[in-house]
């Protein structure tokens, strides 16, 4: 009668586990891989010139299944539906860039934030020459720019509402507009000001130390397993710590030195 029982644990554990229902830390770590779900987006995820994925996320995943111990599966998945891949198993945890907001903690338990992002001012050098602080730019002698319905749209009318609003379809609209002078700021997500001012030292600045609207990142894991929320605040306290998770950020979000990555191989 035991070894009966034990062949029926054994065999609704193996059913358990194909079945796509999440797994807990502990079954990652008897497995030996940690799928991990990620969605293309610069320079979070996205792929080199060999099709291979790069990024800040995937930098950090394969640190985290390293210090696990374990090996680590990536899947790309549409940023729509992400959490619903973990919510059904298929992925263990989401690496993806994911702010905290309550709505999405409703479906999924968050780690603590390991990185910072936001809404924050890229700035055409020449034509905010006499800007001294930022309620200077609240002036209807200036026109900033925003894409179409974006929060960065909503924050400008909040901000600067006596400045003019110029609205573009896309990022690479409004980044023409204010690299050619057309508009006097641009207001945009980062880490695009950053690389804005990055990649035109004399023509843009991104002034703000801190974004006008910060967002906090962090891992997503299926809720119930206690012991992985565990795991992985500790393991961001230590690599931020140890300076690992600052310098690994810096290098994607701080610099442009990754792109050669991008660049497809010289014969």
């Amino acid at each position: 009668m035991l070894k009966r029982n034990t062949l029926l644990s054994a065999l609704l554990l193996s059913l358990f586990c194909s079945s796509g229902l999440a797994r807990t830390l502990q079954q990652v770590l008897n497995d030996g891989t940690l799928r991990v779900g990620v969605a293309l987006y610069t320079p979070w995820s996205m792929r080199n010139s060999y099709g291979e994925l790069i990024g800040f996320e995937i930098d950090v995943a394969k640190k985290l299944a390293e210090d696990m111990e374990v090996e680590v599966e990536f899947s790309v998945h549409p940023w729509e539906q992400i959490i619903l891949r973990l919510e059904s198993g298929e992925i263990d945890i989401i690496a993806a860039g994911l702010s905290i907001t309550p709505e999405r903690a409703l479906h999924v338990n968050f780690s603590q934030p390991y990185a910072r992002s936001g809404t924050t001012l890229a700035t055409n050098l020449e034509k905010t020459a006499l800007v001294e602080n930022l309620q200077d730019l609240n002036d209807a002698t200036y026109t900033i720019a925003a894409v179409t319905g974006t929060v960065a749209e909503e924050l400008v009318d909040q901000i600067f509402p006596r400045a003019q609003l110029e609205l573009y379809e896309n990022p690479e609209l409004a980044s023409a507009a204010l690299i050619e002078g057309t508009v006097d700021a641009y207001l945009e997500d980062e880490p695009i000001p950053t690389f804005l001012a990055l990649e035109n030292l004399t023509k843009v600045d991104a002034p703000l130390p801190e974004p006008l609207l910060q967002t906090r990142n962090a891992f997503a894991i299926n809720k119930g397993d206690a012991d992985f929320i565990i795991f992985l605040n500790a393991w961001i306290v230590a690599r931020e710590s140890d300076t690992w998770l600052p310098a690994i950020h810096n290098y994607w979000f701080e610099s442009l030195g990754w792109r050669r990555q991008l660049e497809a191989p010289t014969e």
